[in-house]
């Protein structure tokens, strides 16, 4: 059946316990299933809306005035493979406002019609965040009709029938067909992106094979950044063909999905790598799916880690650092095995963060270092990874 909602109402976002929100659609026109997310950055929405540790997830932005400084291509996180790669849909409490800033090449509205990304404003995004914290991330539709009709028995229907994240592989669709080189470096103002620096007192830089599980462009250049040049290699790659490159350093990438489900095919070939004992460094799925490998568990979390401002104690120096995170599985740190030591933990709940192998040069992290959007603090991560190649 067909209905028409409140006069002026283009867009909905419908849940599977038939809860429905009515607004504006923004976007593509079209509807979306996804699991329901909240994020409390600031700042930084074209890098969250085109991360890809967010496909499949429908993302609330928790501060208002989303779009006025616009968008732009250097910002895009995603190797551009659009919105079938990175969050699915965008929920906004004002109208995205027109842009007003110097690096802006299109507004937002424009972009994510563009994009194929369907977004709702108008809603009280307050509300919606209370229900995620208290119930879960739901899982939903979020639909944008400019005639303002919508069959919501249908739309609750999908949402219902939609199976989530859970044992749900994502990693093989965000990965990257082919391998490449990349070599570009952090933003270094006016220039724009720097380009790959040796090492000081090498005469070459670091060989580094990312195993690209929906990896982030400014991870790369953070690790371009240390005196790395990066070979990104597909998800389903072997130990065998990553090691006959003979690298200084592996790094397991940041993704979307279950770890468990990924883990299928990465986590035998993990275990090799750990075994070889070359530098390995995880990062956010990366750093779920090492944890498997070394033989502990992970779990799905009720409303996740979704923010540029998370406080985390790295406990091997007793130091706070403000983070950005994005993940809905998270590592249980009762089940970390005796050789593995926990060396981050997450101040806003206690959750794992991070870990070390005893005895090997191999460690990983949770949350995202590269301060795309969020703060500098956790960069010390890829000089630690670099270290590490140098003893090595």
């Amino acid at each position: 059946m067909t209905e028409t909602l409140m006069p002026g109402c283009t867009g909905v976002l419908v849940l599977a316990d038939g809860t429905i929100l009515q607004g504006i659609g923004v976007g593509a026109a079209g509807d979306a299933v996804g699991e329901v997310c909240f994020n409390t950055a600031m700042t930084g929405y074209q890098e969250i809306l085109t991360d890809p540790s967010y496909m499949a997830q429908i993302v609330t932005f928790t501060f208002p005035h989303i779009g006025n400084t616009g968008v732009n291509l250097e910002d895009i996180e995603e190797f551009g493979r659009g919105a079938e790669t990175a969050a699915r849909g965008a929920i906004f409490r004002d109208v995205p406002t027109i842009p007003a800033n110097w690096r802006s090449q299109s507004d937002l509205d424009g972009w994510m019609k563009k994009r194929g990304l369907i977004g709702l404003a108008g809603v009280d995004t307050r509300a919606l965040t209370r229900l995620v914290r208290e119930r879960g991330m739901p899982h939903g539709v979020i639909a944008h009709a400019p005639d303002g009709k919508f069959d919501l028995e249908a739309l609750k229907a999908k949402a219902r029938d939609w199976k989530g994240l859970v044992g749900l592989d994502l990693a093989k669709d965000a990965t990257c067909l082919q391998p490449f080189v990349f070599e570009e470096g952090l933003w270094d103002w006016p220039a724009g992106y720097a380009k790959l620096k040796n090492p000081q007192g090498r005469d070459k830089p670091y060989e580094v094979v990312v195993v690209d599980y929906g990896i982030k462009r400014n991870i790369l250049r953070a690790l371009t950044s240390v005196g790395v040049r990066a070979t990104v290699v597909p998800a389903t790659t072997s130990a065998e063909d990553i090691l006959a490159r003979k690298p200084d350093g592996v790094m397991l990438s940041n993704g979307p999905g279950d770890p468990a489900a990924t883990g299928q095919y990465a986590v035998p070939e993990i275990k090799k790598l750990v075994a070889s004992g070359t530098p390995l460094f995880g990062i956010c799925l990366g750093h779920q799916m090492l944890a498997l490998a070394l033989g502990a568990q992970t779990t799905k979390m009720d409303q996740g880690h979704h923010g540029a401002n998370h406080p985390v104690k790295d406990l091997t120096t007793g130091k706070v650092e403000i983070v950005s995170m994005n993940h809905g599985f998270t590592v249980d740190r009762d089940s970390l095995p005796a050789a593995v030591t926990e060396t981050h933990v997450s101040l806003f709940d206690g959750t794992n963060a991070g870990i070390q192998v005893t005895g090997k040069p191999v460690f990983s992290v949770q949350h995202h270092p590269e301060a795309s959007p969020g703060p500098t603090d956790s960069l010390y991560l890829f000089e630690r990874f670099a270290d590490l190649m140098e003893k090595a």
